[in-house]
């Protein structure tokens, strides 16, 4: 029992996550124009699975059954690249998708910073892995760049203040944007103030999203983001999907392959 009261953030983390996830997938599935896709499907699936593998891994390490984690990890070697890879896919289509109506995709940049953020978490859990609680916490910070995408849709669907209703309220995007950037960065603080050596990565992945905002100002300042998307648009799914889980999976691969010691020489 006290060892659960030690990971109590953790558990509520994630909790918090599948939550707000549900909540921010639910009018694609549930709403008046709902219209779900194959890719969202897909999406949705292995974010939960994610989620799953690592609630999973958390409740282990509580009851000590590290034999059982370490064998978990395998699983969790081959979904990072799988969600890694949907995600690459979702900012392909999206991308498409506002150059196809000339409406342009107002969450390019975060698409594509989250999807390259989130590999690298993931790559860095692995590479540090011998530090057991760094690397739980890069794997788990990972969790904080899902609810930021979440947080944005859930508040423009279900709080009154964020709801787009009409021309005049298009200002609320950025607002509930902000307001959820703001939410994951207190997240971070807080897993950062408990335990500073090892909870950076929550702190880094709140920050993030400011990180992602930035880039994005600066690309619209130098005119940039209507090719930024047109080149993410046109490049395929499929040969997105693949390899970007072909390379992370690569990466993670060799992390895991054991050091050629070099012969001592006479």
């Amino acid at each position: 029992m006290q060892r659960v009261g030690q990971y109590f953030l953790e558990f509520g983390l994630i909790a918090a996550v599948f939550l707000i996830s549900i909540l921010g997938f639910w009018n694609i599935y549930f709403g008046a124009d709902a219209d779900a896709q194959p890719h969202h499907h897909l999406h949705i699936a292995t974010a939960f699975m994610w989620m799953g593998l690592l609630l999973t891994q958390l409740t282990l390490m509580v009851r000590g059954s590290y034999q059982t984690h370490r064998k978990v990890g395998l699983a969790v070697m081959v979904a990072g690249p799988l969600l890694v890879a949907t995600t690459a896919m979702l900012s392909v289509h999206s991308a498409h998708k506002g150059v196809v109506s000339g409406e342009g995709d107002f969450l390019i940049v975060q698409n594509v910073m989250v999807t390259l953020e989130l590999g690298l978490f993931i790559l860095l859990a692995f590479l540090l892995k011998k530090r057991r609680k760094l690397h739980g916490s890069l794997l788990l910070s990972t969790t904080i760049l899902f609810m930021g995408i979440a947080l944005f849709f859930a508040m423009i669907s279900f709080v009154p203040q964020f709801k787009i209703e009409g021309p005049e309220t298009f200002y609320r995007f950025q607002l509930a944007a902000t307001t959820g950037q703001v939410i994951c960065l207190a997240v971070g603080l807080l897993f950062f103030i408990r335990d500073r050596r090892n909870g950076w990565p929550f702190l880094v992945a709140g920050f993030c999203f400011f990180l992602n905002e930035a880039i994005r100002s600066l690309l619209t300042r130098f005119g940039l983001i209507d090719p930024l998307t047109e080149i993410v648009g046109s490049m395929s799914q499929p040969l997105t999907f693949v390899a970007s889980f072909a390379l992370l999976l690569s990466l993670l691969a060799a992390t895991a392959a054991p050091a050629v010691r070099q012969p001592r020489a006479a």
